[in-house]
Order: C-alpha cells, then structure tokens, then sequence
C-alpha cells in the first residue's frame, strides 16, 4: 500500500455482490483497523506484510470499497471502512460463538440426548444410565421416552432405543443395534408355593397352573412365551390378562395363579413372591440398543456403555472411569460383540 488511498479501477468494483465476503479477509481486514498498519497486523497474526496487503486488496475488490487512507506511516479506515470494521466484529463474535457452541457439541458439553425404552428395561436399568449420562455431561438435556416398539419413521425415533429384537429384526439405514443381552424368563409363584425353593422348573410343569398373562396380546414377549409353550406341548391356561407385569404380579401375590416374566422384571418383584428360572424350554428374549449414527459424539457413547454395563451385571462406569469397564458385548458365540448395522 504505497499509495495514500487504494483506488480501484471501474471493473474491480464491478466485481461486488458476485459472493460472499470471506470470513478470513474480515479477520485480517479487523486487525489492520485495530492496529492501524499492515505490519502491526502482519505481526499479530503471523503473516508476512505482502499477505496482509493482499488480503485487503482483494476485500477492497470483493466491496467495491476505499477502506483506508494513509496517514504518516500508518493507516486509518475511511468513513465506510469504518463501518465494515463493525460489521465485521460483530460477524466475528458470533462466528466464535458458533465455533465455541460447536466444540461444546462435539465435546457433549451441551445438546440433547432423546433415549428410549421399555418399561422393564426403564426399571432395571434406566436411573443409573441417566445419573452417569447426567454426571459426565451436566450441560445435556435429556430426553427420556417411553416406547415399546421402534417406530417405523426414523425421524420420530430417539437417538438410543432400547428394544426387544422381533423376528427378522435390522435397525435400517442410519443406525446401528448393538445386542445388550439374552433375557430368560421366570416363573413368578408365592413363597409358599411348592416349588417356590427349586433353582429351576420346566415350563410343561406349569401346565396345570393358572397363568396371570402380562403383556399385551401382540407384544414381542408374550409371543416368545407362547411359542415355547407350544413347543412343550401346552398353550398357557391364562385365567386373567393383566397387560404389564406389576399388575400380574400383584395378582399372584393375592393368590389367583402364577406369571411368567422376562429377567429384567424381577427388579419389581415383591418380596412375598419367588422368581424361578423357566427351562426345558426356556423361553428368551434378545434386548438390543439401537442408535442413531448422526447422533454419536460423547454423550451417546456414555449411554451405550452405561447400558453395556448394566446388561453385563458389571458396576456403571463412573465420569472419571471408576468401577469396573463393562463388557464391550454381549459377547457372541465367535467371541466378539453383537452389532448389527
């Protein structure tokens, strides 16, 4: 810049409005203002004088502008580069605030995190995912969903899900299921009932009991214990149909009969009724977590671990990394853990 205005010809201004200004000009463009020369700018970012000078040139052209003059050695912004230089501090502060909102999301410093799950994994698991999720990230929301069933619209799905796999079962385009556990089932009986105290009991010796049903009529569960009913020969003699299991379980409890539960849901047992494990067949059910790619970052990985632990029987990992680290798994036959994409 040896000229005392830099003055461009007809066909540079002719260039502005033809894209965007550039965010990186603007910065260079704001420490030549705050420092009233090229070299004082050249020394504060670390350039070379030339690259400086060229960088104003080319804004100069990009605006169609005189943004400085030349007073003694140094430079002083015109009544529109004055102007400019507003404009573009108050552009560069909220570009860092969206570079700091950024890094904050990246690093699971802020944001949401929507989990989904189904009543007996909300029993047995959910509080200590949420108080590790929660501990280690105190800036993210969470949102927390009863469902059932995975929603067949990606959109409307949570960003983990905890599911019960149905037959033919694959998690679709964006997401990935991670298998958490193989879930038995057990047969729930008054304290006092005669095989209340066994460590196991075929599920043909059921057959003559009343059975409390415990889930809705086309739920995932109930199928899978139909099925093995089936398989043993029987069809279960429902006397009432309760449609969850603490209500089915309150029923044994006053004596009209027994149930047949998942694993997971003798975190509500009551402590005058006993849980024995069902075999011969035994009736299983597969609990999966599905997640959604987009949505991975530290806060969703927290979560998985957390629920890996938990599925695991292991202690939930603290922020810090207390406690035992769970099981990547469950572990498959080959050795290795069970994820589908």
């Amino acid at each position: 810049m040896k000229d005392q205005r830099i003055v461009l010809t007809h066909d540079s201004v002719g260039l502005y409005g033809r894209g965007m200004l550039d965010v990186h000009r603007l910065r260079v463009f704001s420490s030549v203002v705050a420092s009233g020369s090229v070299q004082g700018a050249a020394a504060n970012l670390a350039y070379t004088p030339s690259a400086v000078s060229q960088h104003i040139t080319a804004l100069q052209r990009e605006t169609g502008l005189v943004l400085f003059e030349r007073v003694g050695r140094g430079l002083r912004p015109t009544p529109a580069g004055l102007v400019l230089a507003a404009e573009a501090d108050a552009v560069l502060a909220r570009l860092g605030e969206a570079e700091s909102r950024v890094a904050d999301l990246r690093a699971g410093r802020t944001g949401t995190l929507s989990i989904a799950y189904f009543a007996s994994a909300g029993a047995a698991w959910l509080p200590s995912a949420v108080r590790r999720v929660s501990e280690a990230f105190p800036g993210v929301r969470l949102d927390l969903r009863l469902s059932e069933a995975l929603p067949a619209d990606p959109g409307v799905r949570a960003d983990l899900q905890l599911i019960v796999e149905t037959e033919g079962f694959a998690p679709g385009p964006g997401f990935t299921a991670h298998r958490l556990r193989e879930d038995p089932y057990l047969a729930v009986l008054p304290r006092e009932h005669a095989r209340a105290g066994e460590g196991a009991i075929d599920l043909l010796d059921l057959a003559g009991e009343p059975w409390i049903d415990n889930d809705v009529a086309d739920g995932p569960c109930r199928a899978r214990l139909v099925q093995a009913c089936h398989a043993a020969g029987f069809a279960p003699p429902f006397r009432l149909r309760a449609h969850d299991y603490p209500t089915a379980m309150a029923f044994v409890s006053a004596g009209m009969g027994i149930t047949v539960i998942p694993g997971l849901c003798s975190v509500l047992l009551p402590p005058d009724l006993r849980a024995v494990p069902v075999v011969r067949p035994a009736p299983v059910r597969t609990v999966t977590a599905v997640l959604r790619s987009a949505s991975d970052g530290p806060p969703l990985r927290a979560a998985l671990e957390a629920f890996r632990a938990l599925a695991a029987g292991d202690p939930v990992p603290g922020p810090s990394g207390s406690g035992h680290r769970s099981r990547p798994g469950p572990i498959g036959q080959d050795g290795r853990p069970d994820v589908l994409t």
